[in-house]
């Protein structure tokens, strides 16, 4: 009895462990290491397509004529207003100055005098022209005559000059504006007595029908655009310059599309940057001297390689994608990229060709060398936003 109760204990216990053994096996089975994940993948393809950088601009008319009274006096009246649009020509304010009219009055007398005293020494030469043919006077008298004529002629061409300038300055009374313009801020107002010393100008008249603005570039974004235009010389390359646009302090483009025009010869020590000049037409009055404005360059590339931003990965400053080989092995290699970016996309410069296939995303548990199961992108709905067409 005792023996039969030993045999059915041992028996239980090993039938435990039989159990449990093949509970183990099938954790194993269940645990088991899993087989290659899905990842997005795409083909790289070279595009065509433009980088656009906006650099801060300031607007300044093609004309800022300060106005300046040339005499002294007091402004009698002021014919326009801030804002107002003046033609060549136009009276613009009134200086009472009455010393200068007293000066043309003054003038015209002294004429009067003069051309008396000329009539007096022609009536005295021609008496004595006579009289010294007929030997009845000597030749000095007549040579006496002709001298004082001759004096009290430049007398008369002295006061007539006297009376012009006179008159000149009398009608800088009146100032009137050089050019076509906007009229700028009147610091003055009727009764202010003003001078050509005076500290401010009566006002400043914006010639607006063109508009410059000018921007900076650093010493490297000038030379990454220089070698993507065409020219022999700068002058060619300025002329080869594609079109600008004008980002407005609201955010909206000008309808206007500009021209760079220039571009400074000197790099300044201090900012290492070259200052360049674009032209707008302002036929509409939209744009003012003193606005502030974005500058936004478009740079053009044939055949470039772009990646995702999302794509690649940066590792003590380098950047880095996951490249797919043929047998769905997983590989890190290094690229370098253009500083001007496109939206989201890098421009790859080295590192990628045609025909590369990257990981999209979620790679960032990934080793060099895991395999994975690559499901492909269309390229054309990856890169659908980056392709432009070369006007």
């Amino acid at each position: 009895m005792k023996k039969a109760t030993q045999f059915l204990t041992l028996a239980g216990t090993f039938s435990i462990l039989i159990a449990a053994c093949s509970g183990g096996d099938k954790g194993q089975k269940a645990g088991g290491p899993a087989g290659p994940q899905p990842y997005p993948v795409v083909q790289i393809d070279e595009q065509n397509t433009s980088l656009e950088t906006d650099y801060p601009a300031t607007l300044e008319g093609v004309q800022n004529v300060d106005i300046r009274p040339k005499i002294d006096g007091f402004i009698e009246r002021i014919y326009v207003d801030e804002g107002a649009t003046v033609k060549q020509g136009q009276p613009l304010f009134a200086i009472n100055a009455p010393q200068y009219e007293q000066a043309v009055r003054t003038a015209e007398a002294a004429i009067k005098s003069a051309e008396a005293d000329v009539n007096a020494a022609q009536l005295q030469y021609s008496k004595t022209k006579p009289l010294v043919e007929k030997d009845i006077i000597s030749k000095f008298d007549l040579q006496n005559a002709e001298l004082t004529l001759t004096s009290k002629k430049a007398n008369l061409a002295q006061a007539k000059a006297a009376l012009v300038n006179a008159k000149v300055n009398l009608g800088y009374t009146t100032v009137t504006s050089p050019v076509n313009g906007v009229i700028g801020t009147i610091p003055y107002k009727v009764g202010a007595l003003v001078s050509s010393n005076s500290q401010l100008p009566l006002t400043t008249v914006s010639n607006i029908s063109k508009v410059f603005a000018y921007f900076s570039l650093n010493e490297k974004q000038l030379l990454e655009i220089s070698r993507n235009v065409k020219g022999n010389n700068l002058a060619d390359k300025i002329k080869q310059m594609p079109a600008v646009s004008l980002v407005l302090a609201d955010g909206s483009i000008y309808n206007e599309k500009g021209k760079i025009e220039t571009v400074s010869g000197q790099i300044n020590s201090q900012t290492g940057a070259s200052s360049l000049r674009a032209t707008f037409s302002n036929p509409n009055g939209l744009l003012r001297t003193g606005g502030s404005a974005s500058i936004r360059v478009p740079q053009y590339l044939k055949n470039a390689i772009l990646v995702p931003q999302k794509s690649t990965t940066d590792i003590q400053g380098k950047k880095f994608v996951y490249l797919v080989t043929d047998t769905g092995g997983v590989k890190i290699s290094n690229i370098e990229v253009m500083e001007l970016t496109k939206g989201n996309f890098f421009v790859v410069t080295n590192g990628l060709k045609t025909g590369d296939k990257i990981i999209l995303e979620g790679f960032s548990g990934l080793k060099e060398g895991d395999k994975i199961k690559p499901v492909s992108k269309p390229a054309d709905s990856v890169f659908a936003d980056v392709k432009t067409q070369k006007p």
